[in-house]
């Protein structure tokens, strides 16, 4: 049996190994004089900085890189330098090409003047950042899923109110003023589906596509919005992978960035549209930090040759009512809208910019399995009638909506009962033989919509339900998604989206 060598008889590095460990290593080493000029660096510090060695050894900082002489970073050295001490710290440097890096830097003093070991940690602080961004988004939503539940019951009755003012005006101006009432309820009405959607919060119908199908369906009407002085190139992979979400919000994201993009091109350019199958693994930069779990995933890449956005613009691009264009010229809703829609399906959205380089938005959507659905050929055609004499109970509990849906099917010819709560409706139906359709808020004091309709059905099994909701909370909803059967009008509505709502669910067998 060998016997290990004692520690006499080690031998110190010599000065081909020592050179061997030094370019080796995962961290920046670097040892700078007392006239500032570096006296050795390794490979990594190299990559670190975008210099080659020629340029960095025998050269003063400031020669190697202007201005650093008047940064938070050379102050620090001086210290080091001066007062013989050493430090830990973290910094931000800007690249010759204006890319943002951060490095971790433990300086100490030595005899030919200080030795620095730096660790690039930009990947690291990209995560966490992307980890705040998101935290905060989750906040803003919850915050914006609140106010649009009470902002919709105030929506509904201006929209349908408006309405019945409407028909009865003959006064040409009056008629006017009152059309310009109504549209700028319906923007509004708009604003809070956006929020909704960034909240994650809407309420979709999400099914199997392939969203190459999506995309070319859609590309006459993309045309059309960036003009002709932008052409768009459009490159389906073939055999994409299906993926899980509603076309409908899927084309409103598409939309979204497909104006941006036109946005940050008024002279005219390119937007190219190209979509791929990608399988990360832990490796991959999107999976590595947690950012994306490892997977299987469809992406669709949208790049421009715009003017680009500064890294904060792109750090606060996602946020609500954040926007870089002149005020009156958007609301800041766009992008947060598909960061939104993206995320309820599962996916992410990610984006790479540089300033007068253009844009480059990527959304990954995970695989599904299943065979996609096949989208429809045509529209459905219009309903032949919607009024009728079925008995309809509606419980509301904000007064100004239950007298508009009141108000509404009455004059349809529907015989209509109204509660304002679900043990207000309960004791009413004592008194009603049959009812046809319950039409009630999900949201309401002490017994739900959901809870309601269960007990009803309990002694009328076919009675059909109709759930009217500002704010898709779980009672009908789960993850954003409807559950199977359940058949929801969506607040702000108007006066002939419910009517066509209630026709549709009393004719469904």
């Amino acid at each position: 049996m060998t016997e290990p060598p004692s520690m006499a008889s080690t031998t110190p590095l010599g000065p081909a190994a020592l050179s061997e460990v030094l370019a080796q290593m995962r961290e920046g080493f670097q040892v700078i004089g007392f006239d500032w000029r570096y006296l050795f660096v390794n490979d990594e510090v190299c990559r670190q900085g975008r210099k080659p060695r020629e340029a960095l050894l025998g050269a003063t900082m400031w020669e190697a890189y202007p201005g650093i002489e008047a940064t938070r970073l050379f102050e620090r050295l001086t210290r080091c330098m001066r007062d013989r001490v050493a430090d830990d710290f973290e910094n931000e440097f800007k690249h010759d090409d204006g890319r943002i890096g951060w490095f971790e830097l433990r300086v100490a003093p030595i005899d030919a003047g200080i030795s620095v070991l730096s660790l690039d940690i930009t990947e690291r602080r990209s995560l966490e950042v992307q980890l705040r961004q998101s935290q905060k988004m989750d906040a803003i939503g919850r915050l914006a899923g609140g106010v649009a539940h009470d902002f919709n019951n105030i929506l509904t009755a201006i929209m349908t109110f408006s309405s019945f003012v409407a028909e009865r005006l003959e006064d040409q101006e009056s008629i006017a003023d009152m059309a310009e009432v109504q549209r700028a309820t319906q923007r509004a009405a708009e604003l809070v589906r956006q929020l909704l959607a960034v909240s994650r919060k809407q309420a979709v119908s999400p099914r199997i596509v392939d969203l190459d199908a999506v995309i070319a369906k859609s590309t006459t009407m993309l045309a059309r919005v960036v003009g002709a002085h932008i052409h768009i190139d459009w490159a389906p992979r073939g055999s994409l992978w299906s993926v899980r979400i509603d076309p409908g919000a899927f084309e409103q994201v598409l939309l979204n960035l497909v104006i941006n993009a036109r946005d940050a091109m008024p002279n005219g350019g390119r937007l190219r549209i190209e979509t791929d199958n990608a399988a990360l693994d832990r490796s991959h930069r999107m999976a590595k930090g947690g950012t994306v779990e490892p997977g299987e995933y469809v992406v669709v890449a949208i790049t421009d040759q715009g003017c680009g956005m500064t890294a904060e613009a792109q750090s606060r691009l996602f946020e609500p009512f954040y926007t870089t264009k002149p005020a009156g010229e958007g609301t800041g809703l766009g992008l947060s809208t598909c960061y939104g829609i993206v995320r309820q399906a599962g996916g992410h959205i990610w984006v790479y910019s540089e300033v007068s380089k253009g844009t480059t938005f990527k959304i990954y959507l995970p695989r599904v399995h299943d065979a996609a659905d096949r989208l429809p050929s045509k529209l459905p055609g219009p309903l032949a009638a919607r009024s009728g004499s079925e008995t309809i109970l509606v419980v509301e509990d904000d007064p100004q909506v239950r007298d508009v849906v009141f108000r509404i099917l009455t004059g349809l010819g529907y015989r209509v009962h109204v509660a304002a709560d679900g043990d207000e409706a309960i004791a009413l139906l004592v008194h009603v033989e049959r009812v046809d359709l319950l039409l009630t808020d999900v949201v309401m004091p002490r017994l739900s919509g959901r809870e309601l309709a269960s007990r009803l059905r309990w002694a009328q099994p076919d009675l059909r339900v109709l759930y009217m909701s500002g704010y898709s909370q779980g009672a009908v909803v789960h993850h954003g998604e409807l559950e199977p059967g359940i058949e929801l009008i969506q607040k702000p509505f108007t006066l002939e989206g419910l009517a066509t709502r209630v026709r549709e669910v009393l004719d469904r067998t």
